[in-house]
């Protein structure tokens, strides 16, 4: 006759029956697919924001062509870059308007003044003509052009960093932004 074993050892002597854990795993390549098709999804879908790029006009280099561009002095305004993010500007003719030095953060107002006064006067648009110095600066250069987009100047701004008056010249070093 057999023994009943009742001490719940299951045979084994003082011990408590112990169940194999089974290894779950879990199988995480349709996750992973998911992931590249939303990715690629959101990729494909997205608009990408494209560089807006300003219009410069530059007087041309010819050296036998004597043409020169006719502005009218009551349209125009120019700005000499000098050194120290300083600004010179006057409206009309070199020579015979006096320039006014500013920093950086005050041209915009002179700027708007200027256009408003030039649209109110003529019923057209400011020209602009920018002239960097030899003591301005790349950054003073892109200053002055985001200055020209924020208020509004809609044709190209004339850049001409060859043609400075002496005039001009002289007025930049008796202000030492030259």
């Amino acid at each position: 006759m057999a023994e009943l074993d009742t001490s719940g050892g299951g045979g084994k002597k003082g011990g408590k029956v112990r169940s194999k854990k089974s290894s779950t795993k879990v199988d995480l390549t349709a996750m992973v697919d998911l992931a590249f098709l939303l990715i690629t999804f959101f990729m494909l879908t997205t608009t990408l924001n494209k560089p807006i790029a300003m219009d410069i006009a530059k007087p041309d280099k010819d050296e036998k062509s004597e043409q020169r561009l006719e502005l009218r002095a009551s349209q125009t305004m120019t700005i000499l870059l000098g050194k120290n993010n300083k600004v010179a500007w006057y409206m009309g003719e070199a020579g015979k308007s006096a320039p006014e030095v500013q920093d950086f953060t005050q041209i915009r107002k002179s700027i708007l003044d200027n256009k408003q006064k030039v649209q109110a006067a003529s019923g057209k648009s400011i020209v602009m003509v920018i002239k960097p110095t030899s003591g301005a600066t790349y950054k003073n250069f892109v200053d002055i052009m985001d200055e020209l987009a924020i208020t509004g100047i809609k044709s190209a701004p004339a850049i001409d960093d060859e043609n400075i008056t002496d005039a001009e010249k002289a007025f930049m070093k008796s202000q030492n932004l030259l």
